[in-house]
């Protein structure tokens, strides 16, 4: 009887935290169609929050010839875009019309199954509370979403305010990150925690991460790089003057809206992200265990070439191939950094169970542990 309540265990188990990674991978999808709609600058094309009947799309000339009205009233219309014929308006609607679709489908493969498996006992209080935490976190993105859209539709406006679009990327990541952690802390082998300086570094890693995916949202929204495409120098300089990262009064403007010292920024984040990345995996290499070791390098490894993609997409001048990959690289990294934060805290129930293959980036990265 043991033996069959040890293994019902476990399958409940896996069975959540596969369908966490499931969430967390529709997540990455979702930022993926995001980033698309803005390159595409498809992201004003629907200027109604409809967050129940905008489901469906138009379905008839008529439809469509309504959506296209109400679009030729907008800034980025007659600013940039006059004269675009229908045709070439559904693409942009197609966009994002997709990107809000994909939105509720996250909520409905997050929520329904959620109340299926707490109505069967599959999750504890404190996970239940975690995911319930999360599923907040998911209304306050589409809310951020349609702010971030209105600002676009502003009189003047032609794109949407980078700030805002920085914290709509970052409010995804950290859903996303949320998802990962979970899913990693079910793992139903025990794993010890590593030593106290591994584990801090770990945990660092991911705070990290979410900071340099938020100046990545500002270059992004900003447009910064589309200029200084040199690297790593950048107007001829490694530092480039003060006046010229500082050009705008008040100062504080300057994070946001002065292309310099936003690319600049990045740029800096970036190198310390790798040095960090760099030295605890050499660290953990020496003085931790087999499976941080392993994860560590993971980390690292997924770090540099995210650096080295960033410098090939600002010296390319920003395709649109490389912009994405970009993106969704960065996501990688962040789902390495949250597993190798969580399992070097130590994960798992003390019981001798036999092992089952690990789902998500931990099976990967943990063996060993």
């Amino acid at each position: 009887m043991r033996v069959v309540m040890r293994v019902s265990g476990d399958h409940r188990s896996s069975t959540v935290r596969a369908w966490l990674y499931l969430v967390a991978a529709l997540v990455v999808a979702m930022v993926a169609v995001g980033g698309a709609t803005r390159l595409t600058g498809s992201g004003l094309s629907i200027t109604e929050w409809r967050p129940v009947t905008g489901i469906v799309p138009p379905l008839s000339e008529a439809d469509w010839a309504a959506e296209f009205a109400k679009y030729k009233d907008t800034p980025q219309y007659n600013i940039l875009n006059q004269g675009m014929g229908l045709s070439s308006f559904k693409v942009l609607y197609g966009w994002e019309w997709g990107h809000r679709l994909l939105g509720r489908l996250i909520g409905l493969v997050f929520f329904l199954p959620l109340v299926v498996f707490w109505w069967r006992g599959m999750i504890s209080r404190r996970l239940g509370l975690g995911l319930l935490g999360l599923g907040i976190l998911g209304g306050f993105q589409g809310a951020i979403g349609w702010i971030m859209v209105a600002s676009g539709l502003q009189p003047g406006m032609t794109a949407v305010a980078p700030l805002k679009l920085a914290l709509h990327l970052t409010m995804a990541s950290l859903i996303l990150a949320g998802l990962v952690w979970l899913a990693a802390g079910q793992r139903d082998d025990t794993i010890d925690p590593a030593p106290d300086r591994i584990r801090v570094v770990a945990l660092l890693l991911p705070a990290l991460v979410l900071v340099q995916i938020f100046l990545g949202g500002l270059v992004a929204g900003s447009h910064a790089g589309l200029v200084y495409n040199t690297w790593p120098s950048m107007d001829g300089a490694l530092i480039p003057p003060m006046d010229s990262l500082f050009a705008i009064q008040p100062w504080i403007e300057n994070f946001v809206d002065n292309h310099a010292l936003v690319q600049f920024d990045h740029r800096v984040t970036a190198y310390l992200i790798v040095v960090v990345a760099v030295l605890h995996a050499i660290d953990a290499r020496v003085s931790g265990p087999a499976g941080a070791a392993g994860r560590a390098a993971g980390v690292a490894v997924l770090t540099l070439a995210q650096a080295g993609l960033g410098i090939a997409t600002l010296l390319l001048a920003v395709p649109l191939w490389a912009a994405l990959a970009h993106q969704i690289l960065a996501m990688a990294v962040l789902t390495m950094a949250v597993v190798h934060a969580r399992l070097s805290r130590g994960t798992g129930l003390a019981r001798p169970a036999a092992r089952e293959p690990a789902l998500g980036f931990e099976g990967l990265a943990g063996r060993g542990a």
